[in-house]
């Protein structure tokens, strides 16, 4: 295999800081667990770091590669990718826990100031769309975005934030059997049919993926926030929007050992808050705050806003309101730190939009066609 630094010249900086972080990943062999007809003359890492340059050459799957100039250099056919990517007994959770920890803790130490930010989880969902009917599990799922239903996937994704930079630390796939009996996922019963299938092994890490579909995504996402732990990710604020906040989720993160607090975007529905003995929706909140004259204005922000604290089924939070223009719908935020701030709180949530940014490459990179979506999952 043709060494990889032959590409680049020593101006392209940021070529060079990607081959250098990849060079320095500890990618241990022992970890792909290999059937006999896997094995070839292309060791599990060699492939694996090539799969991790996809997206430096903007390589949306194999296919593309195949077709690129990294092809040539690389020897192997497409098939040696596949068979990586296929192999059901590949924990590849844990496989990104290895990578990702390495990346932090290089970040870190190639850091030239001191990260003096909060550190961060942030969890959101996003749509997979996809367009083969023949995917795996595949399903009709609802897109808030259009607003309609489309074929595809829901990604529930979890990461971290450091005070300067995101990294992806988990991810599930997920489907909405939905309330017609007769078109579960919405699919007819051909179209269900005609889905590929497998049989894997109960201790396959390709099955826990397989159950981890049919799970709710709130219940996977406590189990992925212990995980983290497992692995010594500790953070300041859990950052969630208006899908998220709930009353399991608020006593999880009151409940932990660790100081933490939940921070997220509630809704202004039917939810009711209890305030010295009375019980209020949100809206019904901010009314009486305005009759109160408990609004201000930050300059700094450009925001109106108040903030009333309350109990939420046995948990004492803190509401903050707030809208952009004085006209505007008011918009709630909820926290389990009842000493936070508005404009702190403010700032805090915004870190929450750099998981967006992460979704545009991860949807880019995860455009794969051929593979068994809960084996490369």
């Amino acid at each position: 295999m043709v060494s990889l630094g032959i590409l680049f010249t020593s101006s392209e900086k940021v070529c060079e800081t990607v081959l250098w972080i990849i060079r320095s990943l500890k990618l241990n062999g022992k970890r792909f667990e290999l059937f006999e007809s896997d094995r070839t003359i292309y060791g599990p890492g060699s492939v694996l770091t090539f799969l991790l340059l996809y997206p430096l050459f903007q390589l949306p799957n194999v296919r593309a590669f195949s077709q690129s100039v990294l092809a040539k250099l690389f020897g192997g056919g497409k098939d040696v990718f596949y068979r990586l990517k296929n192999n059901e007994l590949v924990n590849w959770r844990s496989l990104n826990y290895r990578v990702t920890l390495q990346l932090i803790q290089l970040a870190k130490s190639r850091s030239t100031e001191a990260t003096t930010g909060l550190r961060c989880l942030i969890a959101d969902d996003t749509d997979l769309p996809k367009a083969g009917r023949h995917i795996e599990l595949i399903g009709r799922v609802w897109s808030h975005v259009t607003n309609s239903s489309i074929l595809g996937f829901k990604g529930l994704f979890l990461g971290y934030h450091d005070g300067k930079s995101f990294f992806g630390l988990d991810f599930s796939l997920h489907g909405e059997k939905g309330k017609n009996e007769k078109k579960p996922y919405g699919l007819t019963p051909k179209q269900a049919k005609d889905r590929f299938s497998k049989k894997r092994s109960n201790q396959a890490a390709g099955s826990q993926r397989k159950w981890e579909y049919f799970q709710k995504k709130t219940d996977n996402l406590l189990w992925m926030i212990r995980n983290a732990m497992q692995k010594r990710i500790r953070f300041d604020y859990l950052l969630v929007d208006s899908w998220f906040v709930c009353d399991e989720l608020i006593t999880f993160i009151c409940r932990l050992r660790i100081k933490c607090h939940l921070l997220g975007m509630a809704k202004m529905g039917k939810a009711r808050y209890d305030l010295n003995g009375q019980s209020y929706t949100a809206k019904e909140h901010i009314e009486k705050l305005k009759r109160s004259k408990k609004t201000k204005r930050s300059r700094k922000l450009n925001v109106w806003y108040s903030f009333a604290d309350v109990h939420y089924k046995g948990n004492h939070v803190r509401l903050f309101f707030c809208k952009t223009t004085h006209r505007g719908n008011w918009n709630v935020l909820l926290t389990t730190n009842n000493n936070l701030e508005f404009e702190e709180a403010y700032r805090i949530y915004a870190i929450r939009w750099s998981i967006e940014v992460f979704f545009y490459g991860k949807q880019f990179v995860m455009q794969s066609k051929r593979f068994h979506i809960f084996e490369a999952a």
